[in-house]
């Protein structure tokens, strides 16, 4: 090894040479790569980040029963899932602290683990607490901790009744998260509500009058589905509509991204292929070329005593020294190519998103390969540097 850094170094223009040669190859496919890896895990995060991505919704109201929401809440691709009552039986109208009035807002069930409610405070609980949406916090002049007034009407026996809630708000969701007037609230409000217009008795709402509540076990118009990932969302879409439920889904949008992803890595792997193929052809003939100039050398080193492995290694370190020389530079002209990418496109991007990344452990499977297939290019050199009869340096003495 001492020896094939000696002439390594001896060499000097001749190995800067190689190494600029590798590094010309090797930082555009980085480059390459990165922007690859930026753009499709921007794209992806940017799913992520949506909760409606997830989102699965079963068009109509149905009867479903309690049992079978259990059931599927309980399977691994399912992430949050809450029962829904009926679309016209959940909206109320607000009156906020300003008295500004906002009629038929929708009333939407949450609870723990909703994604809608990511980074926003826990889950309102109980019968008076509630979660704004931007919008409709915006039009009644609402902020966190202030107490609207909800009313419910219905009409019993012919005569019109209304029920007023007071409801403190717990947070408001921004708008990135719900773009439209809506409310929500504790799943059991919800039922109470609709059980009010039902004509029913409502002794938590304090509503005495109407009929009984049915015995037997509540069934639900619908529920509030989201998958645990992306990549669970198709599959579970399937699984419901082999029941015969009518999905809709933003699978279109999943499938753009992973289109984008398998379009970009056929290109990657192509103009990877070549470059590195011609790379190979180009360090192998070198190495081999260096062994056959020094041919007279190393056959007077096995004359004197020199074994066959560190003549196979002589080319092999040779070649593992280009190798790193030509990772640190095409690193570091990575990391200034994807700076100027980064830099020219941040108007298009938000907070810590980057059109050009190279994951840590991408880079690292980069320069391990690159060493591999250096001593893979090595191979020739070394059979040859093997061959090398002695008795050669003493007839060309």
């Amino acid at each position: 090894m001492t020896l094939a850094w000696r002439d390594f170094r001896h060499e000097w223009l001749v190995s800067l040479c190689l190494v600029l040669a590798l590094a010309a190859v090797l930082a555009p496919l980085l480059v390459l790569f990165g922007l690859k890896s930026g753009i499709v895990t921007t794209l992806t995060e940017r799913l992520r980040a949506d909760p409606h991505n997830l989102e699965l919704s079963l068009k109509g109201n149905h009867r479903l029963d309690p049992a079978w929401i259990e059931a599927l809440a309980a399977r691994p691709e399912v992430g949050f899932l809450i029962p829904r009552t009926r679309t016209l039986a959940a909206t109320l109208d607000l009156i906020g602290p300003e008295q500004r009035s906002l009629p038929e807002v929708d009333l939407i069930p949450t609870a723990a683990r909703d994604p809608l409610l990511a980074g926003v405070t826990p889950a309102p609980q109980g019968l008076a607490e509630a979660v704004l949406t931007h919008t409709a916090a915006l039009k009644l002049g609402a902020a966190v901790d202030d107490t609207l007034e909800g009313i419910v009407r219905r009409r019993l026996g012919g005569e019109g009744q209304s029920l007023r809630l007071a409801l403190r708000v717990r947070a408001i969701l921004p708008e990135t998260a719900f773009g439209r007037d809506a409310v929500l609230v504790d799943l059991p409000l919800l039922i109470a509500l609709e059980d009010y217009r039902d004509g029913l008795r409502v002794p938590a709402l304090g509503v005495g009058a109407g009929a009984e509540a049915p015995a037997g076990a509540r069934s639900f118009a619908g529920v509030r589905l989201y998958a645990r990932a992306l990549d669970a969302v198709p599959g579970l879409a399937e699984r419901l509509r082999a029941e015969g439920f009518d999905v809709v889904t933003r699978a279109a949008e999943i499938e753009r991204v992973r289109a984008i992803d398998r379009v970009l890595s056929f290109m990657f792997s192509v103009i990877a292929g070549v470059g590195v193929t011609g790379f190979l052809l180009s360090l192998a003939t070198s190495l081999w070329a260096n062994v056959e100039r020094k041919r007279r050398e190393l056959g007077m080193l096995r004359l004197v005593g020199l074994g066959t492995g560190p003549l196979v290694a002589f080319p092999a370190t040779q070649a593992l020294l280009i190798a790193l020389g030509g990772l640190v530079l095409s690193a570091l002209l990575y990391a200034g190519v994807a700076a100027v990418f980064n830099t020219a496109l941040a108007s298009g991007l938000q907070r810590d998103e980057l059109v050009c990344r190279l994951l840590v452990q991408d880079g690292l499977k980069a320069a391990l390969l690159t060493l591999v297939c250096a001593l893979g290019a090595s191979i020739g050199g070394g059979y040859r540097a093997a061959k090398i009869d002695p008795a050669e340096s003493l007839r060309e003495a």
